[in-house]
């Protein structure tokens, strides 16, 4: 597999177009979250935990959920939780 390299012009500008979209995620996620969050004051306004519309449906259900709560186990039982504790490497990405 041939490895290509970029020049610093063209690696510039790939990360002012990085910024400038994660920017524009940002500002797109804030605004879905505004309107997720009117919608769902609409439904405990109405009492309802479901609405629909001509072509949509909306529902805001009580879920229950159970997790492992390691951090407690941990401290519990620190030999027990080493013995069961896999170590993985990933890799990350960050850009300031």
């Amino acid at each position: 597999m041939e490895v290509l390299h970029i020049s610093r012009t063209e690696l510039n500008h790939k990360i002012t177009e990085l910024r400038r979209l994660r920017r524009l995620a940002d500002e797109i996620a804030a605004e879905i979250e505004s309107i997720t969050d009117a919608v769902k004051q609409e439904m405990t306004m109405q009492g309802a935990d479901m609405l629909a519309g001509d072509d949509w449906k909306a529902a805001w259900k009580p879920v229950q959920s159970a997790w492992f709560d390691s951090r407690a186990f941990k401290a519990a039982m620190p030999d027990l939780y080493q013995r069961f504790t896999r170590s993985t490497e990933t890799r990350r990405f960050t850009l300031a």
